[in-house]
């Protein structure tokens, strides 16, 4: 308390000067419109500012709950378009209908002959062997096993991956595989020699298997060169996505295919 004393005493002549300060401060804004209408504007300006800062802040810390609704409203958009698909064989017209869910990649290897994903969705929400795995880019892999609470995805850079695959343009199609040297190309095999090719051509799904509905992006053609009996192509395709930099990806489940593996049990 002697301490507080002393120091007013020793700065009497500030503090003086500074209650008057105000004094004639509070005075002056009170009795001009003008002047009160500048403090206020300051006032407002200055809670604005504090009020966007908290506002940032707030928002920042709703990012991942702001992340999950993007995601959730992406999934129903693909939702719609794979809904969407109809195709028309003859006179028989049919409609494959596809759900997909949204969740997130647990672990990821890409650097091995043989290559896994890991994801934070299993048995208990639904998911089973042979669902196919996208990101809103392309394609990713196929599940292969499933925990109650996990799945381990087969990815498309995994030496044993087999996915039907085509050319967008010509709509020929053969076996996407990958040859284990480049994480960014796989290989699109099979393809008839008379087929027109040119780089830069969409590699899309075929459509032939249960696992993934038609045209889902693949890639782009880098190079293409005929097998050692030459009579097919060999397609290096440049990935749409970057299999080393994965997160939020979408799992397909085919509503039908049950039935249609009960009608068609060999067909991959």
């Amino acid at each position: 308390m002697q301490q507080l004393l002393n120091f007013f005493f020793k700065n009497r002549t500030t503090v003086l000067f500074l209650i008057l300060f105000l004094v004639a401060f509070t005075i002056t804004t009170q009795s001009h419109d003008y002047h009160k209408s500048k403090l206020l504007n300051s006032s407002n300006q200055i809670s604005g500012s504090i009020h966007g800062v908290f506002s940032s802040i707030g928002n920042y810390f709703n990012l991942k709950q702001e992340n999950t609704l993007l995601l959730e409203e992406n999934n129903w958009l693909k939702s719609q378009v794979f809904n969407s698909i109809i195709k028309i064989i003859d006179t028989l017209e049919f409609e494959k209908k596809f759900k997909l869910t949204p969740t997130l990649v647990n672990k990821n290897s890409y650097q091995y002959l043989e290559n896994y994903i890991t994801l934070d969705i299993g048995e208990n929400d639904g998911v089973k062997e042979d669902f196919g795995v996208i990101t809103s880019k392309g394609i990713v892999g196929i599940i292969d096993q499933t925990s109650s609470k996990y799945a381990r995805v087969l990815s498309i850079l995994n030496t044993k991956s087999k996915i039907n695959a085509k050319i967008k343009q010509s709509n020929h199609f053969g076996t996407l595989g990958w040859d284990g040297i480049n994480h960014n190309i796989v290989q699109l095999n099979d393809i008839q020699d008379l087929a027109e090719i040119a780089i830069g051509d969409t590699i899309v799904t075929s459509g032939f298997s249960y696992t993934f509905p038609e045209n889902i992006p693949i890639g782009t053609v880098e190079s293409y060169k005929l097998n050692d009996t030459k009579d097919l192509y060999v397609v290096n395709v440049r990935l749409f996505n970057d299999m080393t930099n994965l997160r939020h990806v979408h799992v397909i489940n085919n509503l039908d295919i049950d039935e249609l593996q009960t009608l068609n049990p060999a067909n991959e």
